[in-house]
């Protein structure tokens, strides 16, 4: 089990921030070697499924998941999004919230609480996947974060 939450200051209003953050074909702009395509009829709100493909060529995997809870941020109340991930490779949750801050900033918090298979492999390189997986999302939110203050014209 790999267990990692990454956090990201931004220069944006919250509901700028969301609705960088459920942009999901974005996020492979942001991640590297990844691209993602929603799979259900609808993108937002619990239900709504996609797939990021992460890596190159033959060493590339589907990472298919499925978001469990949708709560936007509204006022000053953070908003929250759930998603269990239930792929070949990859299995268990990802969770972020966007925290409004005064000065139409806003914080991200990005979890992740996952089983890399094969399990009988992996099982004890939990510490190295947990950094490997904090530097990875800290640098995909570092990228975020430039495009939703772009977004917000403060870049």
């Amino acid at each position: 089990m790999t267990q990692f939450v990454v956090t990201q200051q931004v220069r944006a209003p919250a509901a700028t921030v969301w609705a960088v953050l459920v942009d999901w074909p974005r996020h492979g702009d942001w991640a590297p070697l990844t691209s993602v395509r929603v799979t259900s009829a609808d993108a937002t709100g619990v239900g709504a499924a996609f797939v990021a493909r992460t890596g190159i060529g033959p060493l590339a995997f589907d990472d298919p998941m499925t978001v469990t809870r949708w709560h936007p941020p509204s006022g000053d109340e953070p908003g929250r999004c759930e998603i269990v991930k239930r792929g070949r490779v990859v299995l268990g949750t990802a969770w972020f919230s966007v925290v409004p801050l005064p000065g139409d900033r806003s914080r991200v918090d990005w979890g992740e609480d996952v089983t890399v298979t094969p399990h009988r492999l992996t099982r004890f390189a939990g510490p190295l996947l947990s950094l490997a997986g904090r530097i990875g999302f800290g640098a995909t939110l570092r990228a975020m974060a430039r495009e939703a203050e772009k977004q917000a014209g403060r870049a």
